[in-house]
């Protein structure tokens, strides 16, 4: 067993293991972890517990320390300076006429690398954005390229439902849903009832779909133990077909006369 605890980055993002070391980390806290991108900001959602290795991906990195004042303030700094860097962009997207969408930016924790995240319809030659965008930001720049469904998680929303996203407000990781799904469930297959706002399947076909996985499940049990029990009532009658011939009084008399003959 390891000793673990859960962060999230993002209100709505996936949750990751840190290795917490000696340190008191209590839930709804901030720390300071070391990821593959260095030095980043996070929120502890999951209390220290025990966990499977094999539940696991090893070797974990380390909680350096509880954020201070000085982190947090560093944090608000970092969210002043993407809605900067988010209207120069867009920008230099219109000087480059590109044929993207950018939808959210994002400051490394250290400040040593700037993220564009951006929707397109196909591939797009942005060599030349970076360059422009480097000699603004001086510092690493990234483009990345992401889908819908992540674009709604990102930006945000409200439903057919009149609630917010679940992708954006609860969701950690996207679950496959199929058309089958809603097929299961007896829904209307029409495109604008079972689609959400990113024009793709809703979540929410999966969450009641193992119910109606057991549901079918139990009615096949259900079938199967109806033609066994056919089956045992056919062999009854049969075998007291037999029974019955055999105790007959003329079974008797035949069986008599069989054993009196000379």
């Amino acid at each position: 067993m390891i000793k673990v605890v859960g962060v999230r980055f993002k209100s709505a993002g996936k949750i990751y293991y840190f290795d917490p070391g000696e340190l008191d980390i209590p839930v709804e806290s901030f720390v300071i972890v070391e990821t593959v991108r260095g030095l980043e900001f996070g929120k502890v959602v999951i209390g220290e517990r025990e966990v499977q290795e094999d539940d696991i991906v090893l070797p974990l990195k380390q909680v350096i320390r509880l954020a201070t004042p000085e982190d947090i303030e560093q944090m608000e700094k970092n969210r002043s300076k993407e809605n900067e860097a988010k209207e120069i962009c867009l920008q230099k997207i219109a000087t480059h006429e590109l044929p993207m969408k950018l939808v959210d930016v994002e400051y490394t924790f250290d400040g040593s690398k700037v993220i564009f995240y951006f929707t397109a319809e196909g591939r797009v030659d942005f060599r030349e954005l970076v360059k422009d965008l480097a000699s603004v930001f001086r510092t690493r720049i990234e483009l990345r390229q992401i889908g819908v469904r992540d674009e709604a998680k990102m930006v945000g929303g409200v439903g057919s439902c009149g609630r917010v996203l679940c992708c954006a407000s609860f969701l950690g990781d996207f679950e496959p849903v199929s058309i089958r799904m809603a097929k299961d469930q007896n829904l209307s297959l029409n495109p604008t009832k079972i689609s959400g706002i990113c024009g793709r399947l809703m979540c929410c076909l999966k969450y009641e779909n193992e119910g109606y996985e057991c549901n079918k499940c139990n009615k096949k049990c259900n079938k199967a133990e109806e033609k066994l029990l056919e089956h045992e009532d056919e062999d009854s009658l049969d075998n007291d077909g037999i029974t019955s011939e055999k105790n007959t009084p003329e079974a008797e008399d035949n069986k008599n006369n069989e054993s009196t003959s000379p």
